[in-house]
């Protein structure tokens, strides 16, 4: 049987934060959230609104018909997918956000993105929240990642709403071509200029934010960005802990290549829960987070654990204010922070995302190289889970567009390669400069045999 946290209601806890912002307010300082041993909180640093959950699982009900009424999912590039699109234009355009749908052309699934502006605040201080609205041709995508996408649209709906002074700009964003290779969000940030990426101070990505047997996950749990995800968590005595199962595998990872400082909520995929997580948050000890991770079964409501979708959606709208909004009871926190260091360079660079290889299918995983140094030689190392290796053709894409290939697909034989072997390839280069994206691209050319990409890295 589940544990409920926190001990008290949601609206006794309310109640308790809303007493702290009050006291805050008359002396001007904001500080950190700082539980005590009956579950209270002493202490917040912005009064942001409640998330109406009715609102939320309204939401996932729309794209659960949307699914229902076009195969029984909406993956990018389906009809599916673009009536879900349609669904949230709809509702952010009535709002009052400047919604622009960006065209991903290089997607497996030539689709859209859907980019959101609230207006107000600084843009030279923008604060992104995302999440993929794509699914796996497999089933409705409720959890994965309906949730996200859901908790994300009422967010916007409420900051609409309440229409607060607005310190810093906000941003919102719906991924398209996650599942095949995060290529929606990619695309995006490959797009920004110079300027409009550095204009953007933290990204925070939501993705699959309703598993039944939840767990509770934050991107860089440590990092400056992440303080007030974690703050919101530490409230309600979650105890959150570090996104491991997920790292690199979601649309924070493009952003975070790039150097743009990211976070997010996440309850778990596959993964399976061990006694300490299920000791403290409640659940099944042994299960996976999502049983119906990539499944049909994946639908709502059935799939949907309305306790953890609320308390995402409410951390949700706690960063954003924290954040970003001048409500006059507190100053907002500045997303960047001085005192953290930039990325040191370094020669390697990995993406452990993992790939499904289907059929007669093409699979770009990318790397973002910050080395700036010209070098002729480059080393790939990859695993490749396949039934048949002799189906696949692969290649390194560089920055400047060209192609070198690494291994050729022929047809007759059949060799099935383990997901152990590691192949180490090295590639000749025309003293080319290695900053900008690197692509490992892996076709498979042939019917009948299917695989992942588990992982690679590029030194240069």
């Amino acid at each position: 049987m589940k544990r409920s946290w926190p001990l008290t209601s949601k609206k006794t806890t309310r109640r308790v934060l809303t007493a702290a912002f009050a006291s805050i307010a008359l002396t001007g300082a904001a500080a950190p959230f700082l539980p005590t041993a009956d579950g209270a909180t002493t202490a917040a640093a912005v009064a942001a609104p409640d998330v109406d959950l009715t609102a939320v699982t309204g939401h996932l009900q729309q794209l659960q018909t949307i699914a229902n009424n076009n195969g029984g999912h909406r993956r990018a590039g389906s009809a599916g997918y673009t009536a879900s699109v349609n669904y949230v234009v709809g509702k952010l355009q009535a709002a009052g956000f400047t919604v622009t749908k960006q065209r991903c052309t290089n997607c497996a699934y030539p689709s859209d993105n859907i980019i959101a502006d609230w207006p107000g605040g600084d843009t030279t201080k923008t604060v992104m929240f995302g999440a993929h609205l794509d699914g796996v041709a497999s089933g409705p995508a409720a959890n994965d990642n309906g949730s996200g996408s859901a908790a994300i649209l009422q967010t916007a709906l409420t900051l609409a709403a309440k229409s607060p002074t607005m310190l810093n700009h906000v941003r919102f964003a719906w991924w398209t071509d996650e599942e095949q290779g995060l290529n929606g969000s990619q695309f995006y940030v490959d797009n920004l200029s110079s300027t409009a990426r550095s204009n953007i101070k933290a990204y925070y990505n939501f993705d699959m934010v309703a598993s039944k047997n939840a767990g509770y996950f934050i991107n860089n749990i440590g990092s400056t960005q992440s303080a007030p995800m974690k703050e919101y968590w530490d409230s309600l005595g979650l105890q959150p802990e570090e996104n491991t199962e997920g790292r690199g595998r979601s649309d924070d990872y493009p952003f975070s290549s790039a150097g743009i400082p990211a976070s997010g909520y996440a309850m778990g995929a596959s993964a399976r829960k061990t006694s300490t997580q299920a000791s403290k948050w409640g659940g099944t000890s042994g299960a996976a987070f999502d049983s119906c991770y990539h499944s049909a079964c994946d639908s709502y409501p059935a799939n949907i654990n309305t306790t953890a979708l609320n308390r995402a959606a409410d951390g949700i709208a706690y960063t954003l204010w924290k954040r970003a909004v001048n409500d006059g009871s507190s100053t907002p926190t500045d997303p960047t922070d001085p005192t953290t260091p930039a990325p040191l360079p370094t020669t390697t660079f990995t993406n452990n995302y993992r790939y499904t290889i289907y059929d007669n299918y093409t699979v770009n995983s990318r790397i973002t190289s910050t080395k700036s140094a010209n070098v002729t030689t480059a080393k790939v190392k990859y695993y490749i889970s396949h039934s048949c290796i002799q189906d696949l053709s692969i290649s390194l894409v560089a920055p400047d567009g060209r192609s070198y290939p690494l291994e050729s697909s022929s047809y007759g034989s059949c060799t099935q390669r383990p997901a152990s072997t590691a192949v180490e390839k090295t590639v000749t280069l025309p003293s080319s400069a290695t900053s900008g994206t690197w692509t490992l691209r892996v076709r498979d050319n042939y019917s009948g045999d299917t695989g992942y990409l588990n992982g690679w890295s590029l030194t240069v």
